[in-house]
């Protein structure tokens, strides 16, 4: 199966609906997915290139149209074994973060058409791929797990993570009466957002777990304040990818909305590229960040709530 970027770009041109693509594939007898955005083609193997001295889960490098990238083994990344000879498997050639990698896996078998809602967060009891998941989907057939490639990225290359040291302490601006809302689904994440945003002097944050209950909170506010809301918050940051309802969701019934589509929405996700900008923009946004662009993040939202 191949996937071009054209046939990415054709797929869910409609955003807010809350649905997503996910393309499942195999590594021995488990069943995982990944987003349809975050793929730009899927591909037969080819030789790669050893790079002494890299992370163990990283096979080596190869070059896609003059274009090097690493190519990681996720049977390595997620401690399951798979045949180590000859030329197995599939690569699935990913984009995210703006960093281009291939995932080496097993088996590619077909693409689902999903709500987020069909998809659950995993319980922290879960061994293993513990961390790794962003959540639960299930089918009538079995159930298939929604990896959290981000992650994955960020334990081969930890500098490609957020870094809150590029935040310089600036606590001392008058932002502490600056209410913001946060919809991040992993916890290292909104750990990491609060330090931030704390040391640039937002001290008044408030997160959720996902667009649902953000969405949920919202509405309340608008019930109990009416047009008087606005005193209760400011600003929302939303990442994309999070189970029961998505950022771009929530950010179109935000702008949809008679009373809250005043509220200005910065969307940070690692799905924000050339090709998928133009979803955040449909829906009303007021800005897109990449992760992991914190330095970024802190300057839209000082712009936006001034």
């Amino acid at each position: 199966m191949m996937m071009s970027n054209n046939q990415n770009r054709n797929i869910l041109l409609e955003s807010g609906t809350n649905e997503l693509e996910i393309i499942e594939f195999g590594i021995h007898d488990s069943r995982f997915a990944i987003n349809v955005m975050k793929v730009r083609e899927i591909m037969e193997p080819i030789p790669v290139s050893k790079v002494p001295n890299s992370h163990p889960f990283v096979e080596g490098i190869i070059e896609i149209r003059n274009e090097v990238m690493p190519v990681i083994d996720l049977s390595a990344v997620l401690d399951l074994s798979v045949p180590n000879q000859g030329s197995w498997g599939k690569f699935i050639v990913s984009e995210m973060n703006k960093i281009k990698v291939v995932f080496h896996v097993e088996t590619v078998s077909r693409i689902h058409r999903i709500s987020w809602e069909q998809i659950e967060k995993p319980a922290d009891f879960f061994q293993g791929v513990e961390g790794l998941l962003i959540g639960i989907v299930k089918m009538q057939d079995g159930m298939v797990l929604l990896l959290d490639f981000e992650k994955i990225l960020v334990e081969v290359n930890p500098e490609g993570g957020l870094n809150v040291n590029s935040i310089k302490d600036i606590s001392q601006r008058e932002r502490k009466d600056k209410n913001i809302i946060v919809a991040e689904d992993s916890p290292l994440l909104r750990k990491m957002l609060e330090e931030t945003l704390t040391r640039a002097g937002y001290h008044q944050l408030q997160f959720f777990h996902n667009g649902k209950q953000a969405w949920d909170y919202l509405e309340n506010l608008v019930q109990q304040h009416r047009e008087k809301a606005f005193e209760q918050v400011q600003l929302l940051i939303t990442d994309i990818e999070m189970p029961q309802m998505d950022g771009l969701h929530l950010t179109k019934r935000i702008k949809e909305h008679q009373v809250l589509k005043k509220l200005p929405v910065v969307i940070f996700s690692s799905l924000i590229s050339d090709d998928l900008r133009h979803k955040g923009e449909t829906i009303g946004a007021n800005a897109q960040v990449t992760k992991p662009e914190i330095g970024y993040l802190v300057e839209t939202i000082d712009e936006l709530v001034l």
